[in-house]
Formats: C-alpha cells, structure tokens, sequence
C-alpha cells in the first residue's frame, strides 16, 4: 500500500467512525434542525450568486463533479441560479484542466459541457444577472414545470447529445412532484455518476416548520426516494457522503447508478 493509498484508507476509517457515534450523528441532526429555523443555507453566494446550499453539500457537489467529470448537469429549480453558476464553473474548471493536459486551446464559448437548469417560474431580475454572468455561456435554462410532458421531452431531446450526465433535483419538495420527476430524469444519469436529491432533510425536521409549505414529514423528496428506490436497484444511496459531511440538506439523497 502506498502513501497515497495509505491516506485514503485513514479517511474510510474517519467516515465510518462518524458513520458509527450515535451522540455525533445526534449532535449533527439536532444542529441542522436548529439552523434551519434560521435559513442558514440562505446565506451563502456563489461567485456572487445566492445559491442557498449548506456549504458541506457544496464541498461534496465539487468532490462528485471532479470524479464524475460530466458534460452535462441537469438542475431542476433555478432561484437565483447559484446552483446553475457554482455547476458551470466546476465544468469551466475541468475544460481548463483537459486544456493543459492536452495543449489545447480553451474557448469557453464552444465548450460541449453544459448546465441545464429547469424552473417553473424564473423571474426576470434573476434571469437577467445569470444571463449577465461570466458563466452564462454554459448555462442553458428553460422555464416550464419540470414534470410537464413537453418539458421532459425537452430535456431529454438536450440530454441525448452528451454522454456523461450528472442530475441534481431541487424544485417543489412533495413527495409527488420529486417522485415524478425521478421517474422523469434519473434515467438520465449516467452509470457511476448521481442523481442528488436536494431538501430530503425534511422528513427530519419537525412538522411545524412547514407551516406554509405543502410538503413536510411522510411527503417530501425523502420519501420520494425510498419509494423510487423500491423499484429502481440500478441506483443506491451512497451513504457515505453524508456521514462523512454531517451537515447536509441531502439525507439518503445522493443516489449513485450503479448499473
């Protein structure tokens, strides 16, 4: 076993020792309940862009483009697109790194990796900054509920020129809508890439910090999943990933194609 081998196998051993303390995954759980009552993931930019993620899931986001190195990321929900410009500047860095190991030039404007991000309602101040953005040339979107026919018939027509396609879901968070939208896009995914499933933490939380929303415990993208999961064994949750983060928005939901 080399040095580098060496390390790797100490981090296993630090994720499953998190993975086994009750008290710390207790402590974590409490913690992310206590946060969420003061919108923590609202706090947070992306070369200038709110992206309302908790920074843990932002670090594991980057860990899986770098590894899956996809040329196309699917986002259901843009807000104020964050997401989208944090996923552009992460395939802008992998067109850079192939640019030096190959020699080749870069040109940004005919880079074949894109982001394609889907909302129902994006609203106009926040199309115009992401528009104006120095990533924009990635980004595709389109506006349209993302469980539409026509919509998915869209995205699916896009997603069949590239080869490598990670997926990321975080739109309405009932228990419907996201089932129906893994049915929709998951078998997009690539094998050995992900489909990551934002806010499943919510069936975690306490009913009463919904009061406003139409989805909480027993109906959120948590139960979507271990229903979608009942029928679909070409996906697993990695498990992994959040026990290694602690902090996380995504609970049981990142989802490796294994097959």
């Amino acid at each position: 076993m080399n040095e580098i081998e060496k390390f790797n196998a100490e981090v296993q051993q630090n994720i499953d020792g998190l993975m086994n303390d009750v008290d710390v995954q207790a402590l974590s759980r409490i913690w992310v309940r206590e946060i969420a009552r003061h919108k923590y993931a609202y706090n947070f930019t992306w070369m200038g862009r709110p992206i309302i993620q908790v920074p843990q899931d932002m670090v594991a986001m980057q860990e899986l483009i770098w590894q899956i190195k996809p040329d196309l990321i699917i986002e259901t929900g843009i807000a104020h697109g964050g997401s989208l410009i944090f996923s552009a500047s992460m395939l802008a860095q992998l067109d850079l790194c192939e640019a030096i190991e190959t020699g080749k030039t870069l040109d940004p404007k005919i880079s074949q990796r894109k982001v394609l991000g889907i909302d129902i309602d994006i609203r106009a101040h926040n199309r115009e900054a992401i528009e104006a953005h120095p990533m924009a040339s990635r980004i595709q979107m389109i506006q349209g509920s993302s469980i539409a026919p026509e919509i998915i018939e869209q995205v699916h027509a896009i997603a069949a020129n590239y080869s490598r396609v990670l997926v990321c879901l975080d739109s309405n968070h009932t228990h419907d809508h996201v089932l129906a939208e893994l049915e929709a896009y998951a078998p997009l995914t690539s094998k050995d890439s992900y489909c990551v499933v934002f806010d499943t933490l919510i069936e975690d939380m306490p009913a009463d910090m919904f009061p406003d929303r139409p989805w909480g415990p027993g109906n959120n993208p948590k139960t979507a999943v271990w229903e979608y999961l009942k029928t679909h064994t070409e996906f697993e949750i990695d498990k992994s990933i959040q026990h290694k983060l602690l902090i996380t928005v995504a609970p049981d939901g990142y989802l490796n194609r294994v097959s």
